[in-house]
């Protein structure tokens, strides 16, 4: 057994000695969704999903970053100790690092972090109609939160921040090493209709994250804000990263509580080792409610 599989063993077990344990939802199609019209049969597909999807359809909360990418040289990673190909939480000798990235290179900004991510290819995926996806999280009252708006709003997602000036908005850079942000190598997965699914291999990059408003979300702040819940009703689908459990448990186990009295799908990801290891209570408070849960093998 690995210890991914002895963690989801654990977890089931102590879910099903929770005395306050939900009770299974029933999803149930009626006759009347079952039973398709003749035009129903005959209808696309595409325009058939498109009727039945609405805006703030989906829900996430997370930790929203910028994502600031960026061509980088050697000079520029031995200035900071990073290396080519990892992933760190910034440390104090990396706080003028991302002011220096942007200065001195050509970068490109993304609304970035995993929930937000997950929510905007979903929104990607979907195409219209737009604001199908609704992300709730925490950034700074900065220029990075005015651009991070700006990206989430390009990308078709309903981001109702909740914006703070004590700490920064929350940002990564992502240091590539190369001539080009992609490698040559590409890969054509799946084709549909004359549309292709083609897999790009990244160059090398070094990622460095520094959460900072991230961690500041405050549920009787922004979550419990009248129209803001009302968008968690408006809600079907709820998805929500692991790291989040690390920020504000008691904004998950509302929004979960919610999920699970209405009958709708709650779904969580564990994210990284270290939630099973360090944050593990957490997790287990909010798991009797999880419908879907999502684990990488590391």
């Amino acid at each position: 057994m690995t210890a991914f599989h002895k963690v989801i063993a654990t977890c089931s077990v102590r879910t099903a000695m929770a005395s306050d344990e939900p009770k299974a939802k029933k999803l149930k199609l009626s006759e009347e969704k079952l039973k398709l019209s003749e035009d129903e049969k005959t209808e696309s597909p595409n325009k058939k999903a498109a009727t039945e999807l609405s805006p703030n359809l989906l829900f996430g909360m997370g930790n929203p970053l910028l994502d600031i990418l960026a061509v980088v040289d050697k000079d520029f990673l031995d200035k900071y100790s990073l290396k080519p190909n990892d992933q760190i939480l910034a440390e104090d000798k990396h706080k003028a690092l991302f002011d220096e990235l942007v200065k001195k290179f050509k970068v490109e900004y993304h609304a970035g972090g995993a929930t937000q991510n997950s929510v905007k290819i979903a929104q990607w995926m979907i195409q219209e109609p737009h604001n199908v996806g609704t992300f709730f999280g925490c950034i700074g009252k900065d220029k990075f939160g005015k651009i991070l708006k700006q990206k989430a709003e390009e990308a078709h997602v309903d981001a109702r921040y909740y914006e703070q000036d004590e700490e920064p908005t929350g940002t990564c850079a992502a240091c590539i090493t190369g001539d080009n942000r992609w490698a040559i190598k590409r890969r054509v997965v799946k084709c549909v209709n004359n549309k292709c699914l083609i897999i790009l291999f990244p160059s090398p990059r070094s990622l460095v994250a520094n959460l900072a408003a991230a961690n500041c979300y405050k549920k009787e702040m922004h979550l419990d804000l009248e129209e803001n819940w009302e968008l968690v009703q408006k809600a079907k689908v709820y998805y929500i990263a692991g790291f989040f459990l690390t920020v504000s448990l008691e904004s998950i186990l509302k929004v979960a509580k919610h999920a699970s009295e209405h009958n709708k799908l709650f779904c969580m990801n564990i994210s990284a080792p270290f939630i099973c290891q360090f944050f593990k209570d957490n997790l287990m408070q909010v798991m009797p409610y999880i419908d879907v849960l999502f684990g990488n093998e590391t």
